[in-house]
């Protein structure tokens, strides 16, 4: 069975708080057995479909938003393919290790992208990883999954346009999580995202503060 979820963040803020889902990730998450895939551009969907075609005893879940969004140039960044393993490392540090980890599904992956582009325009290390799916992570071998995250690299940020529950699994305790503790707001979507965080600025903030903080 294959579930398509739509309209998939607080970016329905004309339509009122009420039907902007901001527990459905957490809760499709927490249903067992069932993999669910947030993709990021047009590429990631196509990949995602790949995948979930290919399933044989799971249901799987697409959650794809209304807005449009950028198409990512893969001539820069990574293939889409990671897909299938759930999360993979699509912008790194041009041959550095890393400093900060930023970690984005869906429509935010974009935003991770500019932040990476701003902190790398300073000198900062940064790698972005679009995580579309956590079962499909999870499912990974322990050294693929340490090689997309770093034990060591603790200063991280997540950005996701939902919930924050179950972040901490792949930030740590002590790593941010920009996300939504609330219900939405009604106004227009700019309005939103400046209002709730979910700007570039504001991931890049995010990060110095956390490669500050692991420097401790």
């Amino acid at each position: 069975v294959i579930y398509v979820f739509t309209h998939d963040s607080i970016g329905v803020g004309e339509d009122g708080p009420t039907h902007q889902p901001v527990e459905q990730l957490a809760a499709l998450r927490s249903i067992p057995g069932l993999i669910t895939l947030r993709p990021a551009d047009a590429n990631e969907a196509v990949e995602a479909w790949r995948v979930v075609i290919g399933l044989k005893h799971q249901p799987a879940c697409l959650v794809l938003s209304r807005q449009p969004l950028p198409t990512l140039d893969r001539t820069r960044f990574a293939p889409a393919n990671g897909v299938a393993r759930g999360a993979y490392i699509l912008a790194d540090a041009d041959g550095r290790y890393p400093s900060v980890i930023l970690i984005g599904t869906g429509s935010e992956v974009t935003l991770c992208v500019e932040a990476y582009e701003s902190l790398t325009r300073e000198g900062i290390a940064a790698r972005v990883i679009s995580m579309p799916s956590w079962e499909l992570f999870e499912q990974q071998e322990q050294a693929y999954r340490d090689s997309v995250l770093p034990p060591e690299v603790t200063a991280r940020v997540s950005v996701e346009q939902g919930s924050v529950i179950g972040w901490d699994h792949y930030v740590g305790m002590n790593g941010a999580k920009i996300g939504m503790h609330t219900f939405g707001s009604s106004a227009p979507i700019k309005d939103l995202l400046t209002k709730f965080g979910f700007t570039p600025d504001k991931v890049v903030s995010t990060a110095k503060e956390q490669i500050a903080q692991s420097r401790k």
